[in-house]
């Protein structure tokens, strides 16, 4: 680290469980975020101000008037225009040191395949369930860390499947895939816009875990906010012999 990054870094210095030597395998992460909205946004934004090494932003979808209530790394003037640019911009400006790459496009199974083993962790900030499914495919397949978040209307919840243990679940193990699942969107459903700040903040502090090998992630855990009473609830989650993505063991 050079002098301006020691001061730029030095209240994470400063925390014994950080120090310089997780401060440093920051700089030297790279962070897939897949979805650069109501999650992905503060996500994004603490990862950059974290000092991440690397974020690569994967989002198809241009900026809405109506995403500016909760999509906090948008702004009025990037109305029309693709969310990851839009991000881009704000997240250099928060922190220029931060490589930042930009992916405008659906993230596919073979797309997800080609990318997700670059990636130190991956962070689901994505609202569709096949995409999700997708994500979790590739993550198992990789060994690669996946931090799952979701929120719609006062309802949040968060989890961590870190694919480098043997013991980890995976998604599909909690939302088995051949589930009958009816989609809801915030389009048609609402959210309250702190719930999503609430979670995608906690998705950055999860990979920040992860990445700095400090602390207790949510491997195992899902945690369940309901922000109208403001309550939390965890229910304990394990792998499931009969998933279909993880059961097998990772390769079979």
């Amino acid at each position: 680290m050079n002098d301006d990054q020691l001061l730029r870094y030095s209240r994470h210095i400063l925390v014994d469980e950080i120090g310089i030597e997780a401060q440093q395998r920051f700089l030297e992460a790279h962070v897939m975020i897949i979805g650069a909205g109501g999650l992905g946004a503060p996500a994004a934004m603490y990862l950059a101000a974290a000092g991440i090494g690397e974020i690569t932003l994967v989002d198809a979808d241009t900026v809405d008037l109506t995403n500016l209530q909760r999509q906090i790394v948008h702004f009025t003037a990037s109305v029309g225009e693709a969310k990851v640019d839009s991000a881009q911009k704000t997240l250099a400006a928060l922190n220029p040191d931060v490589k930042l790459n930009t992916v405008a496009t659906r993230a596919d199974s073979q797309w997800l395949s080609d990318n997700v083993p670059h990636a130190s962790v991956v962070l689901d900030c994505t609202d569709n369930f096949v995409t999700r499914h997708a994500i979790n495919a590739a993550c198992f397949a990789h060994g690669v860390p996946l931090v799952s978040g979701a929120a719609l209307r006062f309802d949040g919840q968060i989890s961590t499947f870190d694919f480098r243990s043997a013991e980890s679940p995976c998604y599909a193990c909690v939302f088995p895939p051949d589930d009958a699942f009816e989609e809801v969107a915030c389009s048609t459903m609402g959210v309250f816009s702190p719930t999503v700040g609430i979670i995608g903040t906690m998705q950055a502090a999860e990979a920040l875990r992860l990445i700095g090998g400090f602390g207790t992630t949510l491997q195992g855990r899902l945690m369940m906010l309901d922000s109208l009473r403001m309550e939390w609830n965890t229910m304990r989650i394990a792998r499931q012999t009969d998933c279909p993505v993880c059961a097998s063991g990772r390769g079979a």
